[in-house]
């Protein structure tokens, strides 16, 4: 019973979401147990473009570090803010969010290509969030029980939270600098006078992933009523 109960919430999680993040967790645990090694999986170039070791524009988003502390809490993070946009404003539009994902994951690819960043998943953690939070402003946040905020300002706080810890705060610029690009480009830049919509989600995948039905009877979740003054837990 309990394995059909975890089996049915498992694949209650939206699609895109689930496959990303079970990939992160079995990149992670296949490193844990020594089957492959960082080192197999890091971005670099040469290596992509030299010795055509695709792989690796793929491989350096799945790696967030051995089991620890920064892992769950990254995963948490990447499974709430995913999950909560793909249910959200992305609800019934996979394809649109794979898009996100590509083009996301494209702009911190060509940053790589001049900077010496080896994993990005970290930055395309940022960039969920920073998405999610512009397109929430009214949510008051809590963090740890701390400190409150709105949303806008969450990617800022985990920003701060990172360099508390001692860790590089590039990345996490490098995500909300991308966030930001799509955002804009996304939500702002259309509605302008004179702005038009320059992300156009290709034919093929609108094909592959978007879905005619729509369930009548759906209620967004609280964190996407926009204007609502609603107040959600960081952790």
């Amino acid at each position: 019973m309990a394995y059909q109960g975890f089996t049915q919430e498992y694949l209650g999680i939206p699609a895109v979401t689930r496959a990303y993040t079970t990939a992160c967790v079995l990149t992670t645990a296949a490193v844990q147990l020594e089957f492959i090694t960082p080192f197999q999986l890091y971005f670099n170039p040469d290596l992509i473009f030299r010795k055509f070791q695709i792989w690796r524009l793929i491989t350096n988003f799945l790696f967030f570090g051995p089991l620890g502390f920064s892992f769950f809490f990254n995963m948490i993070f990447l499974y709430r803010y995913c999950r909560m946009l793909e249910e959200g404003s992305f609800r019934g539009r996979t394809a649109d969010f794979v898009f996100m994902f590509l083009f996301g994951g494209f702009l911190m690819t060509l940053f790589g290509l001049f900077a010496s960043l080896f994993f990005l998943g970290q930055a395309f953690t940022i960039m969920l969030v920073y998405v999610w939070s512009r397109r929430n402003p009214y949510i008051r946040m809590n963090f740890f029980g701390l400190l409150n905020f709105q949303a806008p300002f969450l990617p800022w706080v985990l920003m701060g939270f990172s360099l508390l810890l001692g860790n590089s705060i590039i990345i996490d610029l490098l995500g909300i600098a991308v966030g930001h690009i799509y955002y804009f480009l996304e939500d702002v830049f259309p509605n302008q006078p004179g702005g038009k919509k320059l992300l156009l989600t290709p034919g093929f995948l609108k094909l592959v992933f978007d879905t005619p039905e729509e369930d009548p009877n759906y209620n967004p979740l609280p964190e996407d009523q926009w204007g609502q003054g609603r107040e959600s837990a960081v952790l």
